[in-house]
């Protein structure tokens, strides 16, 4: 059984502090964080705003889809919402 090197333990390692981030990951971080948090605020209001006949499926289903990370509102955006 080989060992890892505390380099390749470094590079292997999945969970990183925020602390641990450069200044520009830590931007990137924020900005993506918003971005998502900005798509699901426009997708569920978007929601509220229309009519049980004007959205594909029950909107209370649509409301839990949206809060799924980045997925949720692209989803609703492109399938949830009838023309």
């Amino acid at each position: 059984m080989s060992r890892t090197t505390s380099g390749e333990e470094a590079a292997m390692r999945k969970d990183v502090r925020w602390s641990e981030l450069s200044p520009g990951r830590r931007i990137a971080v924020a900005i993506l964080g918003v971005v998502q948090v900005g798509l699901a605020v426009a997708a569920w209001r978007d929601l509220a705003k229309r009519s049980a006949a004007e959205v594909n499926g029950s909107k209370r289903t649509w409301a839990a889809i949206i809060a799924i990370n980045w997925v949720g509102p692209i989803v609703y955006f492109a399938k949830g919402r009838r023309a």
